[in-house]
């Protein structure tokens, strides 16, 4: 059987959709973040790795939760163990990840919202809910930190709808959804979406964009400026994805953000978190003078 190592896709932080531990964040909480991006993108090749059976997947990823409570060794899994050790930080939210990506391992289809928000709840939601603890948050943020991960979730899931369904025959649009637009699964292998299809794919994006506007109330709450500046990036890029997937077609259509977007977008959103930042740090010093 393959080893964590062996089942690797390669990918690394700059190929995701969204910020991951920018220069945006301290120096010295950056290593943290990276250790527990690796482990949990470790998790989720092995899940994605169509050369693996359920069973295989199943057994990397105990493997992978037995590495990261100590009582076996794994390079992918001691980074992050050794980090949180260090900062008195549980492992659970990497732990529901790993419980996520055995869903992904035997569960290819979803029966309805209520299903997918459960599946999120463990694939997108702790990633949030780790990165505010590790900078000493709040956890009074954490719902709308789950609102905009939940969304970023949706958004990855729809742009890679075809390709999710062609290599993995894994669907996450929801199938009361599809039936509502009188779409089928099999419409996925086009190279096209039908109209049926691109109402089906119109309505989860608005319920990511909602999920967006949800999660907008966390940037000005956070009291790290340099984590606010990033989730403000992650924001404004996730509000545009939201909104560019309600009106084109991720089968047929270009929907991945350019390197020159990407930086456009999120740099204006970051300067004008800034300038919120800013404004009233200026307006105390007219006064105190």
């Amino acid at each position: 059987m393959k080893t964590v190592r062996e089942s690797l896709s390669g990918k690394t932080a700059r190929d995701e959709n969204f910020p991951v531990a920018s220069r945006l964040i301290a120096k010295r909480r950056r290593p943290i973040i990276l250790a527990f991006y690796r482990f949990v993108r470790a998790a989720d090749d092995v899940a994605d790795n169509s050369d693996l059976s359920a069973d295989a997947k199943l057994a990397l990823l105990d493997h992978l939760t037995d590495a990261l409570r100590g009582s076996a060794q794994d390079p992918e899994a001691e980074p992050l163990r050794l980090a949180l050790r260090a900062q008195g930080i549980a492992p659970k939210h990497a732990l529901d990840l790993l419980d996520a990506f055995r869903l992904d391992a035997v569960k290819n289809r979803y029966a309805n919202l209520d299903e997918l928000m459960d599946y999120c709840r463990l694939s997108a939601m702790p990633v949030g809910r780790f990165v505010l603890d590790a900078h000493g948050e709040s956890r009074s943020l954490w719902p709308a930190s789950d609102a905009l991960c939940a969304a970023l979730q949706v958004i990855n899931h729809l742009q890679d709808c075809g390709e999710d369904y062609h290599r993995l025959d894994r669907v996450y649009l929801p199938q009361s959804i599809l039936d509502a637009h009188g779409a089928t699964v099999e419409m996925l292998a086009g190279r096209r979406a039908s109209p049926q299809l691109r109402g089906a794919i119109a309505e989860l994006a608005r319920h990511a964009a909602a999920l967006v506007e949800q999660g907008g109330e966390l940037v000005p709450r956070i009291a790290d400026v340099r984590l606010s500046l990033e989730i403000a990036a992650i924001h404004g890029l996730a509000r545009e994805l939201a909104d560019r997937l309600q009106h084109r077609d991720p089968l047929g259509e270009k929907v991945h953000l350019s390197k020159f977007e990407f930086a456009a977008i999120g740099g204006r959103a970051v300067v004008r978190r800034l300038a919120g930042v800013l404004a009233p740090r200026s307006r105390q010093r007219r006064v105190r003078a």
